[in-house]
């Protein structure tokens, strides 16, 4: 038998050799089956939030000023934080929102596990409690990171991530994706913004685009097109390169305006020296993609961003929140983890101090409209797994096996009577 571990996903970036790694906790699953139970244990590994040293929690909150990014001159944009992957980050959002003096955050995001395609079809418990709070009112927004690839942070050769753009590109594993959409309608959320294959221009993932750029595009709307063909589906894809270039220029990866819905970008506070207005000027920085998603007649998000690099940094932190008063994402996501995040990261005291001033005390936030999701036709007929024998029952040995084997194994139980 083989063991294995189910790896919870969290945000990502492009990180160094002296980059502190990210709690991405493990969670076994039963002997007998490779999805995680219901619900997935909360991961050890995962410190409890913690508010920032200055203000404190007890702190009187200040007022939003007026004519700032959440002050009574601008309407603020739907927001929310990546406050961890399970139940726990459903909890924290009204923790959050207590931080922030009562303003509530609107947007709930998560991640599937990307170690194995039944992670990448919504393991059993994981979506749920997302479903649930998402349920609770209208003006809720679920974000959700797909990957596209299993194995996706296992540093696969380019050689390899080669021939498996090839393979899903026609077609070879739209059934992964099918169980997915299929299982979000049942859930009845089924307008979730799927983050797909995100950050794609880098090198950290199994589904980057950089070794073979027509093939990745052609896998993503493979994909696209698989999940739209599923009955009572809404969902709106966001294309979420990281900032700057990274391993290749994004607009290599665009996959066409026919299956994105929303031009995103992950937006950390790096590399180091680097100013928020560098960051907004340079290559394939936040103005191309303002311009780029203006030429395309689509809106931008920013599903993940923080402070990295520069350490504590109030004037990133004022700049991104000015930039998204002006230019109206969709939605935002901070990640809320040291050394990114503001609330519960007591390293970053002086961004958490912007933060919180600019956004606590707010009235109610509209969320803004979402576009209507593109019409995609549907995907042509995939290749299909060989018939199994009559008489013969299929073993379930997980999909790292049955990747190898090219299938699934298929066992005759009545094999001692045929012989006696």
């Amino acid at each position: 038998m083989v063991a294995s571990a189910t790896l919870a996903a969290v945000p990502c970036h492009a990180m160094g050799a002296a980059d502190p790694p990210p709690p991405a906790p493990a969670v076994a699953p039963p002997a007998a089956s490779a999805t995680p139970p219901a619900p997935l244990p909360a991961p050890a590994a995962a410190p409890a939030p913690r508010p920032p040293a200055s203000p404190s929690p007890g702190a009187p909150l200040p007022a939003a000023a007026e004519g700032s990014p959440a002050g009574p001159a601008a309407r603020w944009p739907a927001f929310g934080a990546y406050l961890d992957f399970d139940a726990r980050g459903v909890s924290r959002m009204a923790e959050l929102g207590k931080w922030l003096g009562g303003t509530e955050p609107s947007v709930g995001h998560t991640y599937l596990p990307g170690d194995r395609w039944s992670n990448i079809e919504g393991p059993e418990g994981f979506l749920d409690v997302w479903a649930r709070w998402r349920r609770q009112r209208d003006d809720r927004t679920l974000v959700l990171n797909v990957p596209m690839m299993e194995r996706n942070e296992a540093h696969v050769p380019d050689d390899e991530v080669r021939a498996l753009l090839r393979r899903g590109a026609a077609g070879e594993f739209d059934r992964h994706f099918t169980a997915l959409a299929e299982r979000l309608v049942a859930l009845k959320v089924p307008d979730t913004v799927i983050v797909l294959g995100w950050e794609m221009n880098g090198t950290t993932y199994t589904h980057r685009c950089g070794p073979d750029p027509e093939n990745w595009k052609k896998y993503w709307k493979r994909v696209v097109s698989t999940m739209r063909a599923v009955p009572g589906q809404r969902f709106r894809f966001d294309f979420a390169p990281s900032r700057g270039r990274d391993a290749v220029p994004w607009t290599l990866c665009y996959p066409g305006d026919d299956t994105v819905d929303i031009i995103g970008m992950d937006a950390y506070d790096q590399p180091r020296g680097l100013s928020f207005e560098e960051q907004v000027k340079e290559p394939y920085g936040l103005q191309a993609q303002v311009d780029f998603a203006k030429a395309h007649h689509k809106p931008v998000s920013y599903p993940e961003w923080g402070l990295f690099r520069n350490g504590d940094n109030p004037a990133y932190m004022r700049g991104m929140l000015d930039w998204m008063a002006q230019h109206r994402p969709v939605y935002n996501t901070l990640t809320d983890y040291c050394p990114h995040g503001v609330w519960s990261c007591d390293e970053n005291p002086k961004a958490s101090e912007v933060y919180r001033t600019l956004l606590s005390h707010l009235p109610h936030i509209s969320p803004m409209p979402m576009p209507v999701p593109t019409l995609t036709p549907a995907p042509a007929p995939a290749p299909a797994f060989p018939a199994q024998p009559a008489g013969c029952t299929p073993i379930r040995l997980g999909d790292w096996v049955e990747y190898w084997l090219g299938g699934r194994l298929c066992v005759r139980f009545d094999w001692w009577s045929r012989v006696r």
